[in-house]
């Protein structure tokens, strides 16, 4: 990963940093909190980055 590049946390399933670019939804839930799901680049799995 780029050092100019965030991350938005890392994979559940395998443990490797997930870049902004893979970003796939971001919401807010009824208890106004922000809440995202992004496909691992490692493992190619729709997660929601820890």
């Amino acid at each position: 990963m780029n050092a100019d590049e965030s991350s938005l946390g890392r994979c559940p399933d395998c443990g490797e940093q997930i870049p902004e670019a893979w970003l796939l939804i971001e919401y807010e839930t009824d208890e106004s909190e922000t809440e995202i799901w992004a496909e691992c680049p490692t493992c190619e799995d729709v997660v929601a980055p820890e």
